[in-house]
């Protein structure tokens, strides 16, 4: 369906693909993976024709349709969101359109073509009903709300919207047009947890060709079958979801380690021979056929070790027994009632996952617990020897734009050594020169990542995380999973990530319609006491 025939692509002196090649076919569903910068975006440009290799050949089955969702999603403004969402839906959308302008063109009694105004209409009304364009709203509806659109943002100009939801207008534009082939470029940020199983299912459903990335693994490990992984300029295939990819990858690693470390032993072999018989007139020619055999002899690469992030989280003071004790909360926005009541301990060593759908609550009990606001009644108070760390979503946009990572380290840590900042910059993948990048150049994930480290470094005792994994790639995430694992201290976070959930939650708060419910366990007991993956799926 889709081929990629030994193609090369070079940007400057940065060679992404040499001589790579893949397929995509009919009706599977392919994952693809590699480093920030290895070329995922530009495996998309190259399949829509939006850039072409300097080698190679990519080629497209006569009549398959592509849609191609991407980060950037152009300038949206000036009718509504639903109208939007229709104008992407393929063919239909223009014969929508011509159908109106005739609906016009009949209306005005001063035309003097009308019989043939009225044949057209009628073919073209004929063609619009085929293609299901009276149903096409109903459809872009419930494409809309699946991705957690309100019937009065539906109605509202896409213009007003925040970057975030305009992103979800594009992604359900590709969604309604249901082409023959989906390439969707990270369509999991922005979402929140609900939205995100809601296009996991449609994805399931979706009975055409699907090659997509995403810094969810849990989200893509449903929905994939096979990986495609970029890797030193190739295009490596695996049967599989993310897990076997990575078992067999590691597998696959450890025997390219094997054979050249055999193959270095056997070459030592043959030098140690070669060094001790030369100058032995006997030996001559016997260490003449074996500097041949050298000769002769494929020499293997080193094979590439790919380097992993490693953040060893210090040991932090011992808090007290109650770490924070929310005493009848009150808390509404105008009519909004958000909490009426509210009592909760948290104790030391807990980690809650606070569950809620949108406006539910839960960014305000964490801006509450971290001195951010003030409740309308109640109290909310931290027990004795409280450190506090909290990753607010707004707190990348509290960096000093013209501070450079290492600045912006130094002026938290101003006693501490530059060489453990400079560790500690390594530890969240600020290398040699990016260290001096001002935080004005520095990607979204690279701000998160600088953020996170500056509150770890602190050696709090009580972690406050909103969102903390958005705009984190999946090494990243693992790496900050691994080094929570092992924090000793009290949590309480929100995450849409289901991996982060499970694998870091002992509680879970769900903010319900009911009332706040309270579950002994984590994620994972969540999902089964409850019947749900989130509040907002029933």
């Amino acid at each position: 369906m889709i081929r990629l025939d030994q193609i090369s692509k070079q940007y400057g002196g940065q060679i992404l693909f040499l001589e790579a090649a893949a397929a995509i076919h009919r009706g599977e569903k392919v994952g693809l993976v590699g480093p920030n910068g290895a070329g995922k975006s530009t495996v998309f440009r190259l399949i829509t024709r939006e850039e072409l290799p300097d080698d190679g050949q990519v080629s497209i089955d006569r009549g398959v349709t592509i849609g191609h969702f991407s980060q950037d999603v152009g300038e949206m403004g000036g009718r509504p969101v639903v109208a939007e969402v229709m104008e992407g839906a393929g063919p239909v959308s223009s014969v929508a359109a011509e159908l109106a302008d005739l609906e016009h063109a009949m209306a005005d009694p001063s035309r003097d073509d009308m019989d043939r105004i009225i044949e057209r209409f009628g073919e073209v009304q004929s063609r619009f009903e085929a293609l299901g364009g009276y149903e096409l709203e109903a459809r872009a509806r419930e494409v809309l709300a699946g991705l957690g659109f309100s019937q009065e943002m539906m109605d509202g100009d896409v213009g007003q919207l925040s970057g975030g939801w305009k992103m979800r207008v594009a992604l359900a534009r590709i969604l309604l047009m249901q082409p023959d082939a989906m390439l969707l470029d990270e369509p999991s940020n922005h979402l929140d947890i609900e939205s995100l199983i809601w296009l996991e299912n449609f994805l399931k459903r979706y009975e055409g060709a699907l090659l997509m990335t995403s810094h969810d693994r849990e989200f893509m490990s449903r929905i994939i079958g096979r990986v495609i992984e970029i890797d030193g300029g190739e295009l490596n295939s695996y049967s599989g979801d993310l897990d076997f990819y990575e078992a067999q990858r590691a597998q696959n690693e450890a025997q390219a380690e094997a054979a050249y470390q055999r193959q270095q032993a056997k070459l030592a072999k043959e030098m140690r021979f070669i060094e001790r018989f030369r100058a032995q007139a006997a030996k001559a020619s016997q260490v003449q056929s074996r500097v041949k055999q050298l000769d002769k002899i494929e020499k293997l690469e080193p094979p590439k070790r790919r380097s992993t992030l490693v953040f060893d989280f210090p040991a932090c003071p011992r808090s007290g027994d109650d770490v924070v004790k929310i005493e009848q909360l009150e808390k509404r926005y105008g009519d909004k009632v958000i909490y009426d009541g509210f009592d909760m301990t948290i104790r030391r060593g807990e980690r809650w996952a606070l569950m809620g759908v949108n406006g539910a609550g839960k960014s305000t009990l964490l801006r509450l617990v971290a001195g951010e606001g003030e409740p309308d009644g109640g109290s909310v108070a931290l027990g004795a020897a409280v450190a506090l760390g909290y990753f607010a979503q707004h707190a990348m946009e509290l960096l000093d734009a013209r501070r450079s990572v290492i600045q912006t380290l130094e002026d938290a840590f101003p006693l501490a050594s530059v060489g453990s900042l400079r560790a500690l910059a390594g530890c969240f993948g600020f290398t040699g020169d990016d260290v001096d990048k001002p935080c004005r150049v520095l990607s979204g994930g690279e701000k998160a990542r600088l953020v996170i480290a500056r509150i770890l470094y602190g050696r709090p005792n009580m972690l406050v995380l909103d969102e903390p994994t958005n705009h984190l790639d999946v090494a990243t995430k693992d790496m900050l999973v691994q080094a929570l694992a092992g924090y000793e201290g009290t949590m309480l976070f929100v995450s849409h990530d289901r991996r982060f959930l499970a694998k870091l939650s002992n509680r879970v708060l769900e903010l319900s319609p009911d009332g706040p419910l309270l579950y002994p366990g984590g994620y994972r007991e969540y999902v089964e006491a409850s019947g749900h993956e989130a509040p907002g799926l029933r």
